[in-house]
Order: structure tokens, then sequence, then C-alpha cells
């Protein structure tokens, strides 16, 4: 799907693979422009932009004028160029961060998202499944599953997938996938089949990956719900048929893209023939929330909590309860 330009005039960065982020003693912490450009891909034009034209960041400066950067700046530079690759423009950005911050739990540090993820590199360049397969038993019993895959797995295989113009990063990938894919189907095999609620959760078409939405399925069971995910390329059109026989109380779309027109006009059809609950979810909802306003589908948004409490709020609201 083509970006829009029409609110950003600057050219797009290249990406490269996102590095371990070290505190350098002599900075006490902070960065300078030449090195967080080298750290995020950036380079040094468009983060003064950023600064300037949209107030994205705003980072410290020494008596001299020189811009220095926190470790959050750096984190907060990459969640930018996360929203700049699924569509949204630049002018855009500030409001759905503001929109998206995570609920005030304990999170790990960023330093520890990466010293897993590291681990988890050097297990994918030697090849070496049983590694993997140890790493994720040690991360998925030390954190809840959001963090698991939002803030430790997802990250890296996002980073993985951009970098596959470099030889083997492919090969790492393609490991790294098939092996979560696999993992979260089992989980999601687990679930309760008596559970009193029943949703399914359907991509967009052309806006998630299997992966995604596998891991969506994931982040929304529980144990008085069971969460039938359904294929990619399932036909939208079809999904009424679907429906008469699971009879789902709720139904979620998932995209990681922006929508366009034309799935806008897809998704206000859909939910004029599904008789139940009907919402959006993933970073496209975010991007969507003033198109859909007024309308009968709900925005959860993209982090789990957030997803949980707005879908948790809709079937209430549907089911009158």
């Amino acid at each position: 799907m083509r970006r829009s330009t029409a609110n950003c005039v600057l050219p797009m960065p290249v990406i490269t693979e996102a590095e371990p982020i070290t505190q350098a003693d002599d900075c006490q912490g902070l960065y300078p422009i030449r090195e967080v450009a080298r750290l995020t891909g950036i380079n040094p034009v468009t983060l003064r932009a950023w600064e300037r034209r949209y107030g994205l960041i705003e980072p410290k400066r020494t008596e001299s004028g020189h811009r220095l950067y926190s470790v959050t700046d750096i984190e907060s530079i990459r969640l930018i160029l996360g929203w700049l690759e699924r569509g949204v423009a630049v002018s855009k950005v500030a409001q759905l961060l503001a929109n998206t911050k995570p609920a005030d739990n304990p999170q790990p540090e960023a330093s520890e998202y990466g010293e897993w993820q590291s681990r988890i590199s050097g297990a994918l360049t030697a090849f070496n499944e049983s590694e993997l397969e140890r790493l994720y038993g040690q991360i998925y019993s030390s954190y809840p599953v959001e963090v698991v895959f939002q803030g430790i797995f997802l990250p890296l295989w996002q980073q993985l997938s951009k970098v596959q113009d470099v030889f083997g990063r492919t090969s790492e990938w393609l490991m790294l996938d098939g092996f979560l894919r696999g993992r979260v189907q089992h989980r999601l095999q687990l679930q309760a089949a008596d559970a009193r609620q029943c949703v399914m959760v359907v991509a967009m078409p052309e806006l998630c990956r299997e992966l995604e939405l596998l891991v969506a399925g994931l982040l929304l069971t529980r144990n008085d719900r069971v969460v039938r995910v359904l294929a990619i390329g399932q036909p939208l059109e079809e999904l009424s048929l679907v429906c008469e026989k699971l009879e789902p109380e709720a139904v979620v779309l998932y995209a990681s893209h922006a929508l366009g027109t034309a799935h806008h006009r897809r998704l206000m059809r859909l939910a004029q023939t599904l008789d139940c609950s009907v919402s959006l979810a993933g970073a496209g909802s975010n991007v969507a929330q003033e198109a859909l306003a007024g309308s009968s589908i709900g925005c959860l948004g993209s982090e789990a909590l957030l997803m949980n409490q707005r879908l948790d709020a809709d079937l209430k609201a549907t089911l009158g309860s």
C-alpha cells in the first residue's frame, strides 16, 4: 500500500536494525545527534524536523546548544518510525503517541528488553532452535504474555523483517516467524472449549501478517472467553456465514497498518451484516478512530490491556449485561 505524502514533505528515513542502547560514561546517559542517527537509522535533518516542526521529541541542550538524547528519546524515535511504516502521516503521530501510552504497570527497562533480544538474536544467528526454545521458556515464565510478545519478541521480529536484504537475515526471520507462530497456535489450542464468550479474530485483508493476527488472538484470550482466530485470507464477505455457525458475541478485525478508504467502506458494510459486536484492533485502529467515530464499530487499540478493557465494554453494551 502506498504511503500518503500529503502531510509529510520529508523523505522517508532508511531503516536499519535496532541496536542495543548502551550508556556512555562521558555523556551521563545522553547521546549526541550523530550517535542517535547511527542507532536508529534516522538522519539528523529528519530528527531536527521531527522536533521543530512536529514536537515529537524534546532533546536536552548543552550550554552551547547541542542536542542530547536520552534512552527514552531513542525509544520514542523508534515508535515514531513504526507509525510511519504503517502508513501514518508524520503530522498525526504526536496524537497517536499520546493516545497509546501503555498503562502504568511495572515494565522491564529498555535495557532488559535489549538483553533478551540480544540473546534471542544469538540463537537465531546460530540457527539453534533448542536454545531459542529455552529462552522462550524462560521469558514466558518470567513475564506476562503481553510483555513476552509486545515487549520482547515482536519488536525483534519486526526489526529482522526490515533488514532482509542483509545476507542471512531472511533465514533468521523465517526461523523466528515459524517458531513463534507454532508456539502461539499451541497456546490458542489450550483454551477452555466451554468458555462463556466466543470472540472471532479476523485479519483485515492485506493489513497484517499471520503472526500479528495470532498474537492479537492470544492477547484477547481469558478463562471466560474462547478466541477463534480465522486464517489469513478469510473473505470478509463470508463472515456472516461463519458467524451463523459459530455464533460469536464479537468479531474483532485486526490491522497493523492504516486502513485506506476502500477498507473503511468494507468495514462499514460488514458491520451492517453481522448480528454481534464488531471492533477493530491493532495499530490500524488507533489511526482509524476519527474516521469510525459515531459508527457502531469500536476501536480497541493495540495495547493488550486496552484491547481487553474496550472489548469488555463493547460486549457489555451489546449484551446488555
